[in-house]
């Protein structure tokens, strides 16, 4: 592995040109092919499996064109204390408002609150649903700004008027301007880490390279293979990260060799090779945590994942690549001023910041140890209180008009109003389906926690009908969870009794299962991703104790991190500090999601902070120096890595949506913990503890495993055209 690389790095270096022409061509290539694709699809949310979306399957073969894909908006309107919508005047300016909704272009139809029995019993609050033709984000400008102009034209009358549904979503995203205050942190921090302009920009501009041609790659293919607008998403934020992160590892590597006097293509060479060998195999474990998505049996998870694995390879292949063409055109420059004014420097022998942290932990290693592992223990323990959910307009913030009418409706019709569930009766095998169909709607309706049941809608073939049950309690309330169990748990006896059977859907009951599969699915995920990368770390590192403590103390951090998402956002200490209005469950796909950024971003510094420790070590040096000639090396990087991570994650905290926050703070939070807890505290300790037994590998596990030379074994030889065995193998042969 290090000799190929060493002689692409060298390659590379000569044919700068070439390379860069070629990267050049491949972005002009994705990019036209993304302008003449045809737009990404709206996302079709499925989750094949479960009961919710085997229900709403049935509903649209049964009820076929019902199921409207239009946006739609719900309008509520709310009289002055102690008044009711029902009052002339009120009536009035509600029937007028309706009128004018109805008038927009893009509007299907706009229901009439007063003819459809939408007021609440004490006459304070009433609400119209608008439909449109087209989904939210084909909504003109036009159609968005008509509803807000006869919202404001309703308040003048006096009225509380709000409104919410997908209509009202916003389809832009804070992504922008947070990736923006992202790369501005990294290229401070960068400038910092290497006293260097063209040090600090290289990352960055190889970076951005990359994320341009996997995104335009991703809108290239969108169409063809069924891509949604907002599968791009994690392979922006993942791509950006990991292609600085991997650049930044091949710039150092390339500034330490010269500064041990190595002319500029042969510094290259050799940190392609070792370096680069490093990237290489980081690369892989990210790309493991993304495809094992899969696992978890959501088409659009599934889809985001392998984009963003692509966009992974894409990091790795720029890194190894055009960032050696780049240092072929600018040898000089990502030099610091110091270096290129003194020439050569052993910068690499001199102590730092890292050396001087490794012999503290070295002297210290248990109590390090025990201190990192039982702080990020205590704050693992409220993931034992773990509520999974899919929080909607009540976690937003007050100041959106989304929370308002949601709170509007609750104040109004009951907190259960914002998340009926949907009853689908298959009464086919039923002698009666009428009567079948009132049948299941006495059940269900005298079940505890049922507020009220609607008429039954049959179709057009009078075997299949719909009920809409309103909950007395809230979309997210652990009480509507259990009753949504307890209406299945009646299902055996009904259709014994009737003939048929019925399924429970819904947007509630859907969030309901999905919570469930996730978390259902977080294990095994952990297990295959882990499982897998413990075997790839064993063959980087030809041992079997560090990949477990890789792995383990990975795990540590994940939990720690979740922890804090859960006394946060969940029981709501310190939720003010953020901002964070409103705490409930945790999003179902946080954890999945924190998990596979995290395990990468946690593997890349596994991998390059131990593999300069494993490198030393089989060039002679003990246990313990080996450790220290580690950090010498790479806890300046590796802390620069995390530190632009941080950063950039915490940039999202600061966002109003609150599930926006939650993301940031969870993965800022773990990036935390990991980088600087685990890798560059635990993991010494650990080493330090273990002495030579950490470097240990059976000696039948010796033969079967496939030799990958990371540490450049083989261009311990200044021709580097032949592998060189290891100092201590050389000592036992």
């Amino acid at each position: 592995m290090a000799t190929f690389l060493y002689r692409w790095g060298r390659l590379a270096f000569r044919r700068r040109w070439y390379v860069a022409l070629v990267w050049a061509a491949v972005l002009a290539a994705v990019g036209l092919g993304a302008m003449k694709a045809p737009g990404a699809a709206d996302e079709e949310f499925s989750m094949p499996g479960i009961e919710s979306q085997q229900a709403f399957d049935l509903l649209e073969e049964r009820f076929p064109g019902t199921a409207a894909d239009g946006a739609t908006a719900r309008v509520v309107f709310v009289a002055p204390g102690g008044e009711k919508v029902t009052a002339t005047e009120h009536k009035e300016a509600v029937e007028a408002a309706v009128a004018e909704l109805a008038d927009g272009s893009q509007v299907a139809s706009a229901v009439d609150p007063f003819e459809a029995g939408a007021v609440s019993e004490d006459g304070s609050t009433a609400y119209s649903t608008v439909t449109y033709e087209v989904g939210a984000a084909d909504l003109t400008d036009a159609s968005t700004a008509q509803l807000e102009k006869t919202l404001e034209q309703a308040r003048d009358s006096g009225l509380t008027v709000e409104a919410g549904g997908t209509a009202m979503e916003d389809s832009g995203g804070p992504g922008g301007a947070a990736e923006a205050i992202g790369i501005a942190i990294a290229a401070v921090v960068l400038l910092v880490t290497f006293g260097s302009l063209a040090a600090a920009g290289l990352p960055l501009l190889t970076a951005v390279i990359g994320v341009g041609v996997s995104m335009a790659a991703i809108l290239a293919l969108s169409s063809a293979l069924g891509l949604s607008t907002t599968t791009g998403t994690l392979a922006m934020m993942l791509g950006l990260a990991v292609g600085i992160d991997y650049a930044l590892f091949v710039v150092s590597r390339y500034r330490e060799e010269r500064a041990k006097g190595t002319a500029p293509q042969e510094a290259t060479a050799l940190a392609t090779g070792t370096a680069g060998s490093a990237v290489v195999f980081a690369g892989l474990t990210v790309v493991i945590a993304l495809a094992g998505l899969s696992v978890v049996g959501i088409p659009m998870l599934t889809k985001m994942g392998l984009a963003a694995a692509g966009a992974v390879v894409v990091g790795v292949l720029i890194a190894l690549t055009l960032v050696p063409a780049f240092l072929g055109f600018w040898p000089d420059a990502v030099l610091s001023r110091r270096a290129r004014r003194r020439g050569r420097t052993e910068e690499g022998a001199k102590d730092n910041g890292g050396t001087r942290w490794a012999r503290f932990v070295l002297r210290r290693p248990l109590p390090v140890l025990l201190l990192g592992v039982v702080g990020l223990g205590a704050l693992a323990i409220p993931v034992a209180d773990l509520q999974l959910g899919m929080p909607g307009d009540e976690a937003k913030s007050t100041s959106t008009t989304e929370r308002r009418a949601y709170d509007a409706l609750a104040e109004g019709f009951g907190p259960g109003f914002n998340g009926p569930l949907t009853v689908v009766v298959d009464a086919r095998g039923a002698e009666d389906p009428e009567a079948a169909a009132a049948t299941v709607a006495k059940e269900i309706g005298g079940t505890e926690g049922v507020v009220s049941v609607s008429p039954a809608r049959f179709n057009e073939a009078g075997d299949t009908a719909v009920l809409s049950v309103v909950p007395a309690t809230s979309p997210t309330d652990e009480r509507t969870k259990d009753l949504v169990t307890t209406i299945r748990g009646e299902r055996p006896a009904v259709a014994q009794e009737t003939g048929a059977t019925f399924d429970v859907t819904g947007t509630t009951a859907l969030n309901i299962d999905i919570s469930e599969k996730v978390q259902s699915a977080l294990v095994p995920y952990l297990i295959v991703v882990v499982g897998l990368a413990v075997v790839l770390l064993l063959l980087v590192f030809r041992s079997v104790l560090v990949p477990l403590k890789a792995a383990l103390g990975f795990l540590l951090s994940v939990l720690a991190s979740l922890g804090t998402v859960v006394v946060v956002f969940q029981q709501g200490h310190g939720a003010e500090l953020l901002g964070v209005e409103t705490t409930g469950p945790i999003m179902s796909l946080m954890p999945i999601f924190l998990v596979g950024i995290v395990f990468g971003l946690a593997m890349d510094y596994e991998v390059f902070l131990v593999s300069r420790m494993r490198e030393a070590y089989v060039h002679g040096e003990s246990p313990a120096e080996a450790v220290t000639s580690g950090f010498r090396h790479s806890a300046r990087v590796v802390t620069a890595a995390a530190l632009i991570m941080i950063a950039v994650f915490a940039g999202f905290i600061g966002e109003s949506d609150s599930m926006i926050k939650m993301i940031g703070f969870g993965l800022a939070s773990a990036v935390l913990f990991d980088a600087f807890v685990v890798r560059m505290a635990i993991v010494p300790a650990v080493l330090a503890l273990l002495g030579e037994r950490a470097w240990w590998l059976p000696k039948w596990l010796d033969r079967i495993l496939p030799r990958v030379d990371v540490e450049g074994e083989a261009l311990s030889r200044p021709a580097a055209d032949a592998p060189a065995l290891p100092d201590k193998e050389v000592a036992r042969a």
